[in-house]
């Protein structure tokens, strides 16, 4: 999971959704009427494709979810449930791209909340994850900093085999990308450059850079990443690259 940064609606997309929060006020059932409106084919339309394409453009990678990185996302993911906050159904802030392993089967309406009511499960486009989250690049697994990180890779399954196995191979593909960026330099090839830091940009698990370029500035980064690949995650042109 890593931080992302959100679109502002266009005006035009805006202004079809309070017209549907008000008619979910008015219902006597909020949820039912939310549970309808949602699923209205010209909703669909009119609604949910633009702000999938939006949400799209926003994710990591190829289109990847949001929660673990790895799989597309194929749904549009209502991060406090519709069924806990109705009228947040058509709330352009609380629309995330999600698998559906991690929206359907894992996640559904589980919202956790701390002993003040604020929420447990991090929303990667209000807050950085890795405040709340330490990826153990060895292992592939994710340590919780505090509650609501614990809470996140409970209610997400952040440490479910396939995701550990698949974030150790992301280290693998990022460190031979690495040494790829680092020997096309060398020769002044450019096309070689520039291949390396798209091959890192396409593959899943974002978080997997992401955590080892936030490493290598650490004090104890030389105990985990060896010279040549630690030498070249600090090298400023290809750490502007790769965090843009």
């Amino acid at each position: 999971m890593i931080r992302i940064a959100r679109t502002p609606l266009p005006a035009e997309v805006a202004a079809r959704l309070p017209p549907l929060t008000d008619e979910i006020a008015a219902a006597p059932d909020r949820v039912k009427a939310a549970r309808a409106a949602w699923k209205r084919a010209a909703v669909r339309r009119s609604v949910h494709a633009p702000l999938r394409r939006l949400l799209e453009e926003m994710a990591p990678g190829y289109q990847r979810c949001m929660y673990c990185g790895d799989s597309q996302g194929t749904d549009i993911d209502h991060y406090e449930p519709l069924s806990r906050n109705p009228l947040r159904t058509f709330d352009w802030l609380n629309h995330l791209l999600a698998c559906s392993t991690c929206n359907s089967n894992l996640k559904r309406d589980r919202f956790p909340l701390a002993e003040d009511g604020t929420p447990l499960l991090v929303d990667p486009t209000t807050e950085d994850p890795f405040a709340h989250l330490l990826l153990t690049l060895a292992l592939g697994t994710y340590v919780a900093l505090t509650p609501k990180g614990q809470a996140t890779i409970d209610v997400c399954g952040l440490n479910r085999p396939v995701l550990t196995q698949g974030r150790e191979q992301a280290r693998r593909v990022v460190v031979m990308s690495l040494l790829k960026w680092t020997a096309g330099r060398a020769r002044g090839a450019a096309d070689e450059m520039r291949d390396a830091v798209l091959t890192v940009q396409g593959q899943p698990f974002a978080d997997v850079c992401q955590s080892m370029l936030r490493l290598a500035l650490s004090p104890g980064a030389a105990r985990v990443l060896d010279e040549p690949v630690l030498a070249v995650l600090r090298d400023g042109e290809l750490r502007a690259q790769l965090l843009a």
